[in-house]
């Protein structure tokens, strides 16, 4: 199986899916991930180009920890989507097309929205481009993706999910993904700032095990089916 995950920031997907991404790979699943900004705002003192250098590193990084196939950085400024933008759309539909995933792991677009508008602009922006990689006219150096892909959202940052509709055991690469985590050094003291949290990683374990309890299992991970029209399979795509 090939599975894409695509996130808006640098650290997004490590935090929300990277339990679940690490056992793809130890199930010798083919795993890309994918960030559509690059960081640049997210520090008081940093500049924007210097920060997404250090970001785009960080990311690259924490994929290799859980031993992802690929890092891919659209490198857009932080602040900057825009789902009306053809360019980008054009540039993540190039992303699709090169990863030819089974299925893709995303912000969602579903009857929510995150805390972050970035996050709401990448959600809209992927269920685009997932579907224009389809098109054939719709011309990027890689060929056409066969199929609209299959959905399966992120859990919101801002926790308010409409609806749970699939949980992944996560008890073995939980602290894989805290290793993965914390190649975000960036990010730390930020985040800590930015949202009043004194330990992230203390965070990530805290909703895992309550997952977890919801599911029967130590640690899990939280996930929305994109419900879409054509864009369900028969079977679970997920660990």
């Amino acid at each position: 199986m090939r599975v894409l995950a695509i996130g808006c920031h640098p650290d997004d997907l490590e935090f929300e899916c990277y339990g679940t991404l690490a056992k793809h790979v130890k199930n010798g699943d083919d795993v890309i991930v994918c960030t559509i900004a690059n960081g640049s705002m997210g520090d008081m003192t940093i500049p924007p180009r210097e920060l997404a250098q250090i970001r785009y590193r960080e990311a690259a990084n924490a994929a290799k920890v859980i031993g992802a196939q690929e890092y891919i950085g659209i490198d857009v400024d932080d602040l900057a989507l825009n789902p009306h933008d053809d360019a980008q759309i054009r540039r993540l539909t190039e992303a699709i097309r090169y990863a030819k995933p089974d299925y893709i792991i995303c912000h969602g677009i579903d009857g929510y929205l995150d805390y972050h508008a970035d996050h709401n602009a990448a959600a809209e922006m992927t269920f685009t481009a997932s579907f224009n990689a389809t098109i054939p006219h719709y011309e990027t150096k890689s060929p056409v993706h066969p199929i609209i892909t299959p959905l399966y959202y992120l859990e919101p940052t801002s926790r308010q999910f409409r609806m749970i509709t699939d949980y992944v055991d996560i008890t073995d690469t939980l602290e894989l993904k805290i290793e993965a985590i914390k190649c975000h050094e960036s990010q730390f003291r930020w985040l800590g700032e930015h949202t009043g949290s004194n330990s992230l990683t203390d965070d990530v374990r805290a909703r895992a095990r309550v997952h977890g309890k919801s599911c029967r299992c130590q640690y899990a991970e939280a996930f929305q089916r994109c419900t879409q029209a054509y864009r369900m399979t028969a079977s679970r795509l997920l660990p």
